[in-house]
């Protein structure tokens, strides 16, 4: 937990071109589960989501899940997983899970984000996006997002 305070507070002042890294450096604590099996499973997971083979990768990150419950990155796969094959009810179910067992996992915030704007949600999916801005500010996608979210709210179009 100490390793992971130090690099977001890092984040919090990172900018553009040095962000990337210490999201990588993040992605990789979030990705030990402490077991080498649950860790194999996760990378099998991310491989097939990586080659598109989304009902397999559903299958290693529902294996994630029944044998370490309380790692959120098994959810996090799957929620993405789920999102690609057009499921998002089970993919809004994970991402929820995601974030109750890491509040502060970007990744599931922008997921989020993202589907409650497909679903005409525009002042939650904005409300998220800034939860995602807390964490790390210099996000070009996000900062975007949450203005064009602001002015379409306000009334403005781009």
């Amino acid at each position: 937990d100490a390793r992971l305070d130090s690099l977001f507070s890092a984040l919090l002042e990172a900018d553009a071109e040095t962000a990337p890294a210490i999201i990588n450096d993040i992605v990789e604590e979030w990705s030990r589960s402490g077991s080498p099996t649950i860790d194999l499973l996760l990378k099998r997971g991310r491989d097939a989501l990586e080659s598109g083979d989304y009902a397999a990768a559903i299958d290693h990150f529902t294996a994630v899940i029944d044998y370490a419950p309380d790692f959120a990155e098994g959810y996090n796969g799957r929620a993405l997983a789920y999102y690609n094959t057009e499921r998002i009810g089970p993919a809004i179910d994970d991402l929820r899970q995601t974030l109750v067992l890491n509040p502060r996992h970007f990744f599931a915030l922008i997921g989020f984000a993202t589907v409650l704007e497909e679903l005409g949600r525009p002042e939650d999916a904005l409300e998220v996006y800034n939860l995602y801005l807390a964490l790390h500010p210099s996000s070009p996608e996000a900062n975007e997002a949450a203005e064009r979210l602001t002015n379409e709210l306000a009334g403005r179009s781009l």
